[in-house]
Protein backbone atom coordinates (compact mmCIF):
# COMPACT_ATOMS: atom_id res chain seq x y z
CA UNK A 1 0.00 0.00 0.00
CA UNK A 2 1.77 3.13 -1.24
CA UNK A 3 2.19 5.92 1.28
CA UNK A 4 0.97 3.76 4.15
CA UNK A 5 2.62 3.19 7.51
CA UNK A 6 3.00 -0.24 9.07
CA UNK A 7 0.89 -0.87 12.16
CA UNK A 8 1.63 -4.12 13.97
CA UNK A 9 -1.13 -5.98 15.78
CA UNK A 10 -1.51 -8.88 18.18
CA UNK A 11 -4.75 -10.02 19.80
CA UNK A 12 -5.42 -10.79 23.45
CA UNK A 13 -5.60 -14.57 23.05
CA UNK A 14 -2.98 -16.56 24.94
CA UNK A 15 -1.89 -20.18 24.80
CA UNK A 16 1.79 -20.81 25.45
CA UNK A 17 2.63 -17.11 25.84
CA UNK A 18 1.47 -14.49 28.31
CA UNK A 19 0.18 -11.08 27.25
CA UNK A 20 3.45 -9.57 28.44
CA UNK A 21 5.39 -11.92 26.19
CA UNK A 22 3.07 -11.08 23.32
CA UNK A 23 3.69 -7.38 23.92
CA UNK A 24 7.43 -7.94 23.76
CA UNK A 25 7.09 -9.88 20.50
CA UNK A 26 4.82 -7.17 19.10
CA UNK A 27 7.18 -4.24 19.72
CA UNK A 28 10.21 -6.16 18.47
CA UNK A 29 8.30 -7.06 15.30
CA UNK A 30 7.45 -3.36 14.91
CA UNK A 31 11.14 -2.45 15.12
CA UNK A 32 11.68 -1.02 18.60
CA UNK A 33 15.04 -2.83 18.74
CA UNK A 34 16.25 -0.79 15.75
CA UNK A 35 16.25 2.39 17.84
CA UNK A 36 19.62 3.59 19.16
CA UNK A 37 19.04 3.89 22.91
CA UNK A 38 22.61 3.60 24.15
CA UNK A 39 23.03 6.03 27.08
CA UNK A 40 19.89 7.88 25.97
CA UNK A 41 17.15 9.15 28.29
CA UNK A 42 13.95 7.46 27.12
CA UNK A 43 10.63 8.96 28.23
CA UNK A 44 7.83 6.41 28.42
CA UNK A 45 4.74 8.63 28.11
CA UNK A 46 1.85 7.05 29.93
CA UNK A 47 -1.35 7.99 31.75
CA UNK A 48 -1.14 6.80 35.37
CA UNK A 49 -4.90 7.00 35.81
CA UNK A 50 -6.88 9.05 38.28
CA UNK A 51 -7.30 7.01 41.49
CA UNK A 52 -10.70 5.36 41.49
CA UNK A 53 -10.55 4.69 37.75
CA UNK A 54 -9.82 1.02 37.05
CA UNK A 55 -9.47 1.01 33.26
CA UNK A 56 -5.98 2.56 33.05
CA UNK A 57 -3.13 0.39 31.77
CA UNK A 58 -1.64 -2.03 34.23
CA UNK A 59 1.95 -1.13 35.17
CA UNK A 60 3.12 -4.61 34.14
CA UNK A 61 2.96 -3.54 30.50
CA UNK A 62 5.31 -0.62 31.10
CA UNK A 63 7.89 -2.92 32.68
CA UNK A 64 8.14 -4.83 29.40
CA UNK A 65 9.10 -1.61 27.62
CA UNK A 66 11.41 -0.43 30.41
CA UNK A 67 13.25 -3.77 30.36
CA UNK A 68 13.78 -3.51 26.59
CA UNK A 69 15.18 0.00 27.00
CA UNK A 70 17.63 -1.24 29.63
CA UNK A 71 18.65 -4.08 27.33
CA UNK A 72 19.38 -1.51 24.64
CA UNK A 73 21.56 0.52 27.00
CA UNK A 74 19.00 3.27 27.54
CA UNK A 75 17.76 5.03 30.66
CA UNK A 76 13.96 4.74 30.88
CA UNK A 77 11.57 6.77 32.98
CA UNK A 78 7.79 6.95 33.10
CA UNK A 79 6.29 10.39 32.70
CA UNK A 80 3.13 12.45 32.43
CA UNK A 81 2.43 16.13 33.03
CA UNK A 82 0.13 17.51 35.70
CA UNK A 83 -3.50 18.33 35.08
CA UNK A 84 -5.08 21.75 34.77
CA UNK A 85 -8.26 20.79 36.63
CA UNK A 86 -8.48 20.00 40.31
CA UNK A 87 -7.91 16.33 41.05
CA UNK A 88 -5.18 14.13 42.44
CA UNK A 89 -2.67 14.79 39.66
CA UNK A 90 -2.49 18.59 39.67
CA UNK A 91 1.04 18.83 41.09
CA UNK A 92 4.06 16.55 41.18
CA UNK A 93 3.60 15.38 44.77
CA UNK A 94 -0.03 14.36 44.39
CA UNK A 95 0.65 13.03 40.90
CA UNK A 96 3.40 10.75 42.21
CA UNK A 97 1.15 9.55 45.02
CA UNK A 98 -1.58 8.75 42.49
CA UNK A 99 0.89 6.92 40.25
CA UNK A 100 2.22 4.85 43.15
CA UNK A 101 -1.30 4.08 44.36
CA UNK A 102 -2.12 2.71 40.91
CA UNK A 103 0.99 0.55 40.89
CA UNK A 104 3.41 2.74 38.94
CA UNK A 105 6.44 2.46 41.19
CA UNK A 106 10.01 1.25 40.58
CA UNK A 107 9.26 -2.14 42.12
CA UNK A 108 6.47 -2.89 39.63
CA UNK A 109 7.79 -1.11 36.54
CA UNK A 110 11.55 -1.35 36.94
CA UNK A 111 12.06 2.38 36.41
CA UNK A 112 11.33 5.69 38.07
CA UNK A 113 8.46 8.12 37.59
CA UNK A 114 9.28 11.75 36.72
CA UNK A 115 6.43 14.25 36.49
CA UNK A 116 7.15 16.02 33.24
CA UNK A 117 6.40 19.64 34.13
CA UNK A 118 7.88 19.87 37.60
CA UNK A 119 6.59 20.42 41.10
CA UNK A 120 3.83 22.92 40.31
CA UNK A 121 3.31 22.22 36.63
CA UNK A 122 5.19 25.31 35.44
CA UNK A 123 8.51 23.76 34.40
CA UNK A 124 8.21 23.71 30.64
CA UNK A 125 9.94 24.51 27.36
CA UNK A 126 8.54 26.45 24.41
CA UNK A 127 9.02 24.16 21.41
CA UNK A 128 8.99 25.87 18.02
CA UNK A 129 6.61 24.18 15.57
CA UNK A 130 5.28 26.93 13.24
CA UNK A 131 1.94 25.18 12.68
CA UNK A 132 -1.27 26.74 11.31
CA UNK A 133 -2.64 27.51 14.78
CA UNK A 134 0.37 27.52 17.10
CA UNK A 135 3.91 28.73 16.51
CA UNK A 136 5.18 27.24 19.77
CA UNK A 137 3.91 24.66 22.26
CA UNK A 138 4.56 24.49 26.00
CA UNK A 139 5.96 21.02 26.64
CA UNK A 140 6.95 19.66 30.06
CA UNK A 141 10.70 19.98 30.52
CA UNK A 142 11.36 16.30 31.30
CA UNK A 143 9.69 15.34 28.01
CA UNK A 144 11.48 18.08 26.10
CA UNK A 145 14.84 17.05 27.59
CA UNK A 146 14.38 13.34 26.81
CA UNK A 147 16.34 11.92 23.87
CA UNK A 148 13.64 9.45 22.83
CA UNK A 149 9.91 9.23 23.52
CA UNK A 150 7.83 6.05 23.59
CA UNK A 151 4.10 6.45 24.15
CA UNK A 152 1.98 3.75 25.75
CA UNK A 153 -1.69 4.52 25.34
CA UNK A 154 -4.90 3.11 26.71
CA UNK A 155 -7.19 3.62 23.71
CA UNK A 156 -10.62 4.77 24.90
CA UNK A 157 -13.36 7.31 24.36
CA UNK A 158 -12.81 10.98 25.13
CA UNK A 159 -15.38 13.64 25.78
CA UNK A 160 -13.47 16.36 23.89
CA UNK A 161 -11.54 14.61 21.11
CA UNK A 162 -13.85 11.64 20.49
CA UNK A 163 -11.19 9.13 21.47
CA UNK A 164 -8.00 9.21 23.45
CA UNK A 165 -5.23 7.61 21.42
CA UNK A 166 -1.55 8.21 20.78
CA UNK A 167 -2.07 11.77 19.51
CA UNK A 168 -4.07 12.76 22.56
CA UNK A 169 -1.64 10.98 24.90
CA UNK A 170 1.26 12.95 23.40
CA UNK A 171 -0.52 16.24 22.80
CA UNK A 172 -2.51 16.82 25.97
CA UNK A 173 -0.32 14.61 28.12
CA UNK A 174 2.99 16.30 27.32
CA UNK A 175 1.59 19.82 27.65
CA UNK A 176 2.49 21.59 30.88
CA UNK A 177 -0.31 23.12 32.94
CA UNK A 178 -0.09 26.40 31.04
CA UNK A 179 0.06 24.38 27.84
CA UNK A 180 -3.14 22.61 28.84
CA UNK A 181 -4.70 25.99 29.48
CA UNK A 182 -3.81 26.99 25.93
CA UNK A 183 -5.34 23.77 24.62
CA UNK A 184 -8.53 23.84 26.64
CA UNK A 185 -9.55 27.44 26.90
CA UNK A 186 -10.12 30.61 24.93
CA UNK A 187 -10.66 32.43 28.23
CA UNK A 188 -8.29 33.78 30.84
CA UNK A 189 -8.22 32.53 34.45
CA UNK A 190 -10.39 33.99 37.18
CA UNK A 191 -10.42 33.89 40.99
CA UNK A 192 -13.08 32.10 43.00
CA UNK A 193 -13.48 34.54 45.88
CA UNK A 194 -15.07 31.86 48.06
CA UNK A 195 -11.89 29.79 47.91
CA UNK A 196 -9.32 32.62 47.97
CA UNK A 197 -7.88 33.14 51.47
CA UNK A 198 -6.12 36.39 50.60
CA UNK A 199 -2.57 35.11 51.07
CA UNK A 200 -1.31 37.28 48.19
CA UNK A 201 1.18 34.69 46.95
CA UNK A 202 -0.16 34.88 43.40
CA UNK A 203 0.14 38.69 43.44
CA UNK A 204 3.85 38.54 44.11
CA UNK A 205 4.47 35.85 41.48
CA UNK A 206 2.47 37.31 38.56
CA UNK A 207 5.01 38.53 35.99
CA UNK A 208 2.74 41.06 34.20
CA UNK A 209 1.33 42.30 37.56
CA UNK A 210 -2.17 41.36 36.48
CA UNK A 211 -3.26 40.17 39.93
CA UNK A 212 -4.23 42.66 42.60
CA UNK A 213 -5.79 42.43 46.05
CA UNK A 214 -9.38 43.62 46.12
CA UNK A 215 -11.14 43.51 49.48
CA UNK A 216 -8.55 41.06 50.86
CA UNK A 217 -9.19 38.74 47.92
CA UNK A 218 -7.15 38.32 44.76
CA UNK A 219 -8.53 39.64 41.48
CA UNK A 220 -7.18 39.24 37.94
CA UNK A 221 -7.11 42.23 35.60
CA UNK A 222 -7.89 40.66 32.21
CA UNK A 223 -6.48 43.68 30.37
CA UNK A 224 -3.03 42.88 31.83
CA UNK A 225 -3.29 39.08 32.01
CA UNK A 226 -1.30 37.32 29.27
CA UNK A 227 -3.00 33.95 29.85
CA UNK A 228 0.15 32.07 30.85
CA UNK A 229 -1.75 30.06 33.47
CA UNK A 230 1.09 30.00 35.99
CA UNK A 231 -1.16 31.43 38.70
CA UNK A 232 -3.32 28.30 38.47
CA UNK A 233 -0.40 26.09 39.48
CA UNK A 234 0.80 28.54 42.14
CA UNK A 235 -2.47 28.70 44.10
CA UNK A 236 -2.50 26.07 46.83
CA UNK A 237 -6.17 26.68 47.56
CA UNK A 238 -7.49 25.86 44.06
CA UNK A 239 -9.00 29.34 43.94
CA UNK A 240 -7.81 30.17 40.41
CA UNK A 241 -9.36 28.32 37.50
CA UNK A 242 -10.34 28.74 33.89
CA UNK A 243 -13.44 27.77 31.94
CA UNK A 244 -12.56 24.96 29.53
CA UNK A 245 -14.49 26.18 26.52
CA UNK A 246 -12.19 25.74 23.52
CA UNK A 247 -14.28 24.64 20.49
CA UNK A 248 -13.76 20.90 20.03
CA UNK A 249 -12.52 21.10 16.43
CA UNK A 250 -9.89 23.67 17.39
CA UNK A 251 -8.95 21.62 20.43
CA UNK A 252 -8.45 18.53 18.24
CA UNK A 253 -6.19 20.42 15.85
CA UNK A 254 -4.20 22.06 18.65
CA UNK A 255 -3.78 18.67 20.32
CA UNK A 256 -2.23 17.36 17.11
CA UNK A 257 0.13 20.35 17.04
CA UNK A 258 1.14 19.74 20.65
CA UNK A 259 1.73 16.07 19.80
CA UNK A 260 4.06 17.18 17.00
CA UNK A 261 5.93 19.40 19.46
CA UNK A 262 6.35 16.53 21.92
CA UNK A 263 8.25 14.39 19.39
CA UNK A 264 10.01 17.14 17.41
CA UNK A 265 13.69 16.37 16.99
CA UNK A 266 13.65 12.96 18.67
CA UNK A 267 13.07 9.33 17.67
CA UNK A 268 9.65 8.11 18.77
CA UNK A 269 7.69 4.86 18.94
CA UNK A 270 4.09 4.17 19.97
CA UNK A 271 2.03 1.37 21.49
CA UNK A 272 -1.75 1.42 21.91
CA UNK A 273 -3.89 -1.02 23.87
CA UNK A 274 -7.45 -1.40 22.62
CA UNK A 275 -8.69 -2.97 25.83
CA UNK A 276 -11.21 -1.79 28.43
CA UNK A 277 -12.39 0.81 25.89
CA UNK A 278 -14.18 3.02 28.39
CA UNK A 279 -16.39 5.86 27.13
CA UNK A 280 -14.47 8.51 29.07
CA UNK A 281 -10.84 9.43 29.66
CA UNK A 282 -8.80 7.85 32.46
CA UNK A 283 -8.69 11.34 33.99
CA UNK A 284 -12.03 10.57 35.63
CA UNK A 285 -11.99 8.96 39.07
CA UNK A 286 -14.36 6.27 37.81
CA UNK A 287 -14.91 4.26 34.66
CA UNK A 288 -17.95 2.77 32.97
CA UNK A 289 -18.69 -0.44 31.07
CA UNK A 290 -16.42 -0.70 27.98
CA UNK A 291 -18.22 0.28 24.78
CA UNK A 292 -16.71 -2.65 22.79
CA UNK A 293 -14.95 -5.93 23.63
CA UNK A 294 -11.18 -6.08 24.06
CA UNK A 295 -9.36 -6.22 20.71
CA UNK A 296 -5.60 -6.29 21.21
CA UNK A 297 -2.32 -4.39 21.16
CA UNK A 298 -0.99 -2.22 18.32
CA UNK A 299 2.45 -0.71 17.70
CA UNK A 300 3.93 1.66 15.12
CA UNK A 301 6.48 4.39 14.55
CA UNK A 302 3.59 6.47 13.17
CA UNK A 303 1.15 7.76 15.83
CA UNK A 304 -1.35 8.98 13.21
CA UNK A 305 -1.59 5.65 11.41
CA UNK A 306 -1.79 3.96 14.80
CA UNK A 307 -4.76 6.09 15.86
CA UNK A 308 -6.48 5.57 12.52
CA UNK A 309 -6.06 1.80 12.76
CA UNK A 310 -7.32 1.65 16.34
CA UNK A 311 -10.35 3.83 15.52
CA UNK A 312 -11.24 1.66 12.53
CA UNK A 313 -10.92 -1.59 14.50
CA UNK A 314 -13.13 -0.23 17.29
CA UNK A 315 -15.76 0.75 14.73
CA UNK A 316 -15.76 -2.84 13.46
CA UNK A 317 -16.57 -4.29 16.90
CA UNK A 318 -19.97 -5.18 18.34
CA UNK A 319 -21.30 -2.84 21.01
CA UNK A 320 -21.18 -4.04 24.60
CA UNK A 321 -24.60 -4.51 26.12
CA UNK A 322 -25.34 -2.17 29.06
CA UNK A 323 -22.68 0.31 27.91
CA UNK A 324 -23.58 3.96 27.32
CA UNK A 325 -22.99 3.36 23.62
CA UNK A 326 -25.50 0.51 23.54
CA UNK A 327 -28.13 2.91 24.77
CA UNK A 328 -27.32 5.46 22.04
CA UNK A 329 -26.77 3.30 18.97
CA UNK A 330 -30.40 3.49 17.84
CA UNK A 331 -30.18 7.26 17.51
CA UNK A 332 -26.81 7.91 15.88
CA UNK A 333 -24.58 7.21 12.91
CA UNK A 334 -22.10 4.37 12.54
CA UNK A 335 -19.05 5.95 14.18
CA UNK A 336 -18.88 4.71 17.75
CA UNK A 337 -16.88 7.62 19.14
CA UNK A 338 -19.04 10.36 17.69
CA UNK A 339 -22.05 8.36 18.82
CA UNK A 340 -20.70 8.22 22.37
CA UNK A 341 -19.80 11.94 22.32
CA UNK A 342 -21.98 13.64 19.66
CA UNK A 343 -20.26 17.03 19.92
CA UNK A 344 -16.87 15.58 18.88
CA UNK A 345 -15.27 14.78 15.53
CA UNK A 346 -12.04 12.82 16.01
CA UNK A 347 -11.25 12.93 12.30
CA UNK A 348 -10.36 16.61 12.71
CA UNK A 349 -7.44 15.49 14.87
CA UNK A 350 -6.06 12.79 12.58
CA UNK A 351 -6.55 14.91 9.44
CA UNK A 352 -4.73 17.87 10.96
CA UNK A 353 -2.00 15.62 12.32
CA UNK A 354 -1.38 14.34 8.82
CA UNK A 355 -1.45 17.85 7.34
CA UNK A 356 1.26 19.10 9.72
CA UNK A 357 3.52 16.11 9.09
CA UNK A 358 3.08 14.09 12.28
CA UNK A 359 2.26 10.97 10.26
CA UNK A 360 -0.16 9.54 7.71
CA UNK A 361 -3.64 8.10 8.08
CA UNK A 362 -3.09 5.25 5.64
CA UNK A 363 -1.87 2.08 7.28
CA UNK A 364 -1.05 -1.54 6.63
CA UNK A 365 -1.86 -3.99 9.41
CA UNK A 366 0.90 -6.49 10.12
CA UNK A 367 -0.36 -9.36 12.23
CA UNK A 368 2.03 -10.76 14.82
Amino acid sequence: MAGASDVYFTDMKVSDRSLLEKLRTLVFSAGIDKMDMEKKFVAIKIHFGEPGNMSYLRPNYSKVIADIIYEKGGIPFLTDCSTLYVGRRKDAVEHLEAAYENGYNPFATGCHVIIGDGLKGDDDVDIRIDCPILKTAKIGRAVADADIIISMTHFKGHELTGFGGAIKNLGMGCASRRGKMELHSSNKPSVDRNKCNGCGYCVNKCAPSAIIMNGKKAKIDETLCVGCGRCISMCRHDAINVEMDQPHDILCEMTAEYALASVTGKPNFHVSFVIDVSPLCDCYSKNDVPIVPDVGMFASFDPVALDAACADIVNEQPVMKDSVLFEKMKECEYDKFTCTHPSTDWKKMTEHAENIGLGVRKYKIRNV
